[in-house]
């Protein structure tokens, strides 16, 4: 069963995610909130699996809620970040306070229990235009923070190069193709990376991969 929590400052639109998940026997919505404060309440009080996050919420919005929460070592939420548009201006605020992936509020129905049950799993929800707008970020603007080259140095050749087709925003099917290999050992790959970098999921996999160098803005897959 996947415990989920609502929080955004819109009755409707809590009720309506309400609604949609409820109806799954697999899902359960175990509190709702109506900023950044209620959620960190619910969150530490059901212990949910996914945390659906509002961005733009009254008092403390969702990407310091996602924050706080996350910096918790006890915490097992992931955190689904709710935008208006798909390349919201917070959205590297958001990659950085450690959501695992970004919906649509006016997504289709299944594809918002798509994405709960992918978020539950430990797959993180980044698409071309995210991985986009990170790229963009580190073109645009100045870096404010690089991680310590030896950060990558437990790694393999081989890691090394699915951590770099990672962060160019391919899936594990396009890893697969592209290096010759099985999707399942892709899956592997990705997940001794995680390990051995201490990373929730992919979407800091990408931010690491920039903030570290490995990956280079503009620089087209060779």
């Amino acid at each position: 069963m996947i415990g989920v929590v609502i929080a955004d400052d819109q009755a409707l639109v809590r009720g309506g995610f309400r609604m949609i998940l409820d109806v799954h026997d697999d899902i359960r919505v175990l509190a709702e909130a109506g900023d950044g404060r209620e959620a960190l309440d619910a969150a530490r009080l059901h212990h949910p699996d996914v945390v659906l996050m509002d961005v733009r919420m009254p008092g403390l919005d969702g990407i310091e809620a996602t924050r706080r929460l996350l910096a918790d070592p006890a915490a097992s939420a992931r955190v689904l970040m709710l935008t208006t548009f798909d390349l919201d201006e917070h959205v590297y605020d958001a990659l950085k306070a450690g959501a695992s992936g970004f919906m649509l509020k006016n997504s289709p129905p299944e594809r918002l229990v798509d994405a709960v049950r992918a978020i539950a799993r430990g797959d993180a929800l980044l698409g071309p235009n995210i991985t986009r707008r990170l790229i963009e970020h580190y073109v645009n603007g100045p870096r404010t923070s690089r991680e310590p080259p030896d950060r990558l140095a437990d790694l393999t050749e081989r890691e090394l190069e699915v951590l770099r087709l990672v962060a160019r925003g391919l899936t594990n099917a396009e890893i697969a193709e592209r290096l010759v290999i099985g999707e399942g050992t892709v899956k592997t790959h990705v997940s001794r990376i995680l390990a051995k970098l201490r990373l929730r999921d992919r979407v800091q996999a990408v931010v690491l991969a920039y903030e570290s160098g490995l990956i280079l803005p503009g620089r087209a897959l060779e």
